[in-house]
């Protein structure tokens, strides 16, 4: 079916209408969902990526655009920061190796990426058949968090002094003071989440990339307006329960004991876990959101054409949404 527009920043595949209305719980991404993360989370990865080429790698490249970011995450296996800031790495020193250009190295990793995530980066070297098993080796990726530098230096840029040591019980090593996570930008009140009780009643919950000490930390009290019970936050959870994995969302909607669920993302990720939950009996629809996002219409134009079942440019219509569904 195609989208209908059905009011401003509002898209609908009406042949899911009479679904819409039998919605009984609503499941949240957090990241460019419930909070804007460009100023935090992405500028973390570029960060990241310009601190390991030059003091790991000994060689400077391009400043990482968003678009390079995002190409990876449309491929449906990078929920993961710290897996796009790894590709990204990956990429600059083949560039460096083959003297080619950053930006068309980064095309063609992610052009060749799919759901298996750094699995796939990793297969695409090896057809290019570059030693790059010194850099590598200097990031030691994937590891557990604090036993790779990698993710060290991304956590300790994003979480700051105060977070990384609550989270992980030991000092930076490569830096201190205030993380980028102060950079968040919550996109939800406490109207809307009134809202969506009236509507779901506790039925309400997060499936998110994020870890529960993050995201407590960047929504506050609005965290506990949520059932954390049935929550998952994967980023303390084993990588194989990471997106696109249906499992975490399936755990939440069946843990709510909910027969209808909405769940709400902003990437090719969250679509495919919604679409898997569907696949593994669940009646589960996905709602994504666009306005995160520096295109918005190329975001817009991507869910239309991957089947998202509804679409809007920000997560405050989704109230909207359902009373012209009449929900």
């Amino acid at each position: 079916m195609t989208l209908q527009r059905v009011a401003e920043g509002i898209y609908l595949d009406m042949g899911r209408s009479r679904e819409v209305r039998d919605l009984d719980s609503v499941v949240f991404d957090c990241d460019g969902v419930l909070i804007d993360v460009s100023r935090s989370y992405d500028l973390a990865i570029k960060r990241t990526v310009e601190f390991v080429t030059e003091k790991l790698g000994g060689f400077r490249v391009q400043p990482v655009t968003t678009e390079m970011i995002d190409s990876f995450k449309r491929t449906g296996g990078f929920n993961d920061e710290v897996d796009v800031t790894y590709a990204l790495i990956i990429a600059a020193a083949a560039s460096q190796k083959m003297g080619g250009v950053f930006q068309e190295m980064v095309n063609e990793f992610a052009s060749n990426a799919d759901e298996t995530g750094i699995r796939s980066v990793d297969r695409h070297l090896e057809t290019l058949t570059l030693d790059l098993s010194g850099i590598k080796e200097k990031m030691s990726y994937p590891a557990r968090r604090f036993e790779s530098p990698l993710s060290s230096v991304f956590d300790e840029l994003f979480y700051g002094q105060e977070l990384y040591e609550k989270l992980y019980k030991k000092s930076p090593k490569y830096f201190w003071g205030k993380g980028l996570i102060e950079n968040d930008l919550v996109l939800v009140t406490r109207e809307f989440l009134e809202a969506m009780h009236q509507r779901f009643g506790a039925k309400i919950a997060i499936v998110s990339g994020r870890g529960a000490v993050s995201a407590s930390y960047s929504l506050k009290e609005l965290f506990h307006e949520f059932d954390l019970e049935h929550s998952r936050f994967l980023e303390d959870e084993p990588r194989e329960m990471a997106k696109p994995n249906p499992v975490p969302l399936l755990s939440a909607i069946r843990g709510m004991g909910a027969t209808c669920s909405l769940y709400v993302g902003d990437s090719m990720e969250d679509l495919m876990m919604a679409r898997k939950a569907r696949q593994s009996g669940s009646n589960a629809i996905f709602c994504g959101i666009y306005g995160t996002s520096k295109d918005h219409q190329s975001k817009l134009a991507f869910f239309e054409r991957e089947g998202a079942d509804i679409v809007l440019e920000s997560v405050g219509l989704l109230p909207k949404t359902l009373n012209l569904v009449g929900a």
